[in-house]
């Protein structure tokens, strides 16, 4: 496992080095093609991907586990860390957007939501991780699915299965011809584009910063050792400040996209639930 963390910290230097003809800024294939670690060219080949969200759900699991077992009416203050993101999910989103009568039966989903790609996001500024576990399609695809059956289901339960789909497809007080044009418009519109735009935002943000991430430090690490004297010094200290500036900003970043998924889901799961 050690020297699984040492070959994922040495990537981006890596990619710096491995031609003498300047500097080579990393390209798709480091996010969307990795080499497998482990298993390969089976069923349970893992890449650097995959072993980061590993670590993620692990951590995050024995995190739930220990607070689980360890809460005490006195909070320590990691219980009180772990407390505050779980009233933040129930209160500023669940409770904030669905009702605080009716926030209680969906809030297991939308802070499994908010936990875990938080979780997943933050593995981005770790070192010896250094890559968010949603920078590939999938994982953000996982919790978009989630989302979209979570508010279906949702809603057929509390509207009723015809009910739900007459309100979403046929919106009332709209004349009778225009649902000729509304209505296949709001199928695409709730049943095919939320999904799509939920994975689209989280993925796109996350390999953005991750991909700015990286230019810093490989142009840091080349005009260090590469490039001589003053020049080479001044703009490596720059693109170095520019990274570590970035390191926090990727911090907000993350914190944010969990949010604004939570909140997206939230929000699907009211207008699913409430009469139209």
């Amino acid at each position: 496992m050690l020297s699984l963390l040492t070959t994922l910290g040495t990537v981006p230097i890596l990619l710096a080095s491995n031609s003498g003809d300047g500097f080579v800024a990393p390209g798709l294939d480091h996010e969307f093609n990795p080499d497998p670690l482990l298993f390969s060219g089976t069923p349970f080949e893992i890449h650097r991907l995959i072993l980061v969200r590993l670590i993620a759900v692990l951590v995050l699991l024995a995190v739930m586990v220990w607070y689980s077992r360890s809460a005490k009416l006195i909070p320590s203050r990691g219980q009180a860390v772990v407390e505050s993101i779980l009233d933040f999910s129930r209160v500023q989103i669940g409770e904030e957007i669905i009702g605080a009568d009716k926030a209680a039966k969906y809030q297991p989903m939308i802070a499994t939501v908010f936990i875990g790609i938080l979780f997943m996001n933050l593995t981005g500024v770790i070192p010896g991780l250094q890559i968010a576990g949603t920078s590939l399609v999938g994982m953000p695809l996982i919790f978009a699915l989630f989302v979209f059956f979570g508010f279906v289901l949702a809603g057929i339960k509390s509207r009723g299965f015809g009910r739900f789909f007459r309100e979403q497809l046929f919106p009332p007080g709209v004349p009778k011809l225009v649902y000729v044009l509304l209505t296949p418009l709001e199928f695409f519109s709730t049943f095919v584009l939320r999904p799509v735009t939920l994975t689209i935002r989280l993925l796109a943000n996350m390999v953005a910063g991750h991909f700015i991430l990286v230019l810093c430090f490989l142009g840091t690490h080349y005009l260090y050792f590469e490039i001589s004297g003053y020049f080479g010094a001044g703009l490596g200290s720059l693109t170095l400040l520019v990274g570590v500036i970035f390191v926090v900003f990727e911090l907000f970043v993350g914190a944010l996209q969990a949010y604004i998924f939570a909140m997206l889901a939230a929000v699907y799961i009211s207008l699913s639930i409430s009469e139209h």
